[in-house]
């Protein structure tokens, strides 16, 4: 007989046991789903665009498309303009879209005065260009909490400050994303990794999830809601599944990654995602997933394998 470890065989009572509580039916239909490179579509998943683009062999917009079919992904998201027609083409949406400011977007964002008119033009031509496409939303920042957000010796905006200034920001162009009916969606980040510019971001403002939703609660309008980033919130706050029930009022989208190092959602990091995932379920959410870790290995079968740990059955 062949020789199993202690983990091969409680690995194979587990699925035995599994296996056998669930109707067969169900499974049938999860393995025909499965082939066909279908989702059980209780969660809505999303590519994120930046991450594959810029990937090992850099996938371009038409083979993106190609790959969120092929793996039942509805989205492609915060790619630029440019690519939306692609997009349509394929029959897809794109679930948030990037908020248009020309440089260092989450740098300089709502919290800080000097960029407010650069912002909320950025972003009313945003909303309008959504609405023209039939997309759902828009991102938005709270910006780092410098006054000059590149010179960090220019010394700090106030938590309160901030805040504030956020409020009025967003207050001056809800009316107009109402009237579009587009969703703008303010990102949580974490400024704790420092080790590079895409996994963390020392200087953000927001970087508190209690603090963002506080925002968005004071600004008061359903259109204005919180991007709830996983992968951030476990870096800054932890207790995922409590923060997703404290923030269920605000959350108007979701990403995923790894943690640590923002890769994949495999084995070697420490967030339990399909709990999570029920979680959303749990309270209600219909929003979009958008898959958003930094391939470490072949993307397209990191993709593949994130998109089946998002995928949750019916209980």
């Amino acid at each position: 007989m062949p020789a199993f470890n202690r983990r091969e065989i409680v690995q194979a009572v587990a699925a035995a046991g599994v296996a056998a509580a669930i109707p067969q039916g169900t499974v049938a239909r999860a393995q025909t789903t499965a082939l066909a490179g279908q989702t059980a579509g209780r969660i809505h998943q999303s590519i994120v665009y930046w991450c594959f683009h810029a990937a090992g062999d850099r996938w371009d917009i038409e083979k993106m498309c190609q790959v969120a079919k092929q793996i039942g992904c509805q989205s492609i998201e915060l790619a630029p303009p440019e690519t939306w027609p692609t997009i349509q083409k394929h029959g897809l949406t794109s679930a948030i879209a990037p908020n248009g400011v020309p440089v260092a977007a989450f740098m300089t964002g709502f919290n800080n005065p000097r960029y407010h008119g650069m912002v909320i033009d950025a972003t009313t031509k945003m909303i309008d260009a959504c609405a023209e496409a039939g997309f759902r939303s828009v991102i938005a920042f709270t910006g780092y909490k410098w006054r000059d957000a590149s010179d960090p010796t220019s010394g700090e905006i106030s938590l309160e400050e901030g805040a504030d200034n956020c409020v009025k920001g967003f207050r001056q162009i809800m009316a107009h994303a109402e009237k579009k009916n587009i969703t703008v969606c303010l990102e949580h980040l974490n400024s704790r990794d420092a080790s590079d510019p895409m996994k963390g971001h020392p200087g953000y403002q927001g970087d508190d999830v209690d603090y963002v939703a506080g925002i968005i609660r004071r600004v008061g309008s359903e259109r204005l809601k919180m991007l709830f980033d996983i992968y951030h919130v476990q870096v800054m706050n932890g207790d995922v599944i409590r923060r997703i029930e404290e923030c269920k009022d605000v959350i108007g989208h979701v990403h995923t990654a790894g943690n640590p190092g923002r890769g994949e959602l495999d084995d070697t990091q420490e967030i339990n995602y399909p709990p999570i995932m029920r979680k959303l379920l749990d309270i209600g959410y219909k929003g979009f997933v958008g898959q958003e870790f930094i391939p470490t290995r072949d993307p397209l079968a990191g993709l593949q394998q994130a998109v089946r740990v998002c995928d949750v059955l019916p209980t």
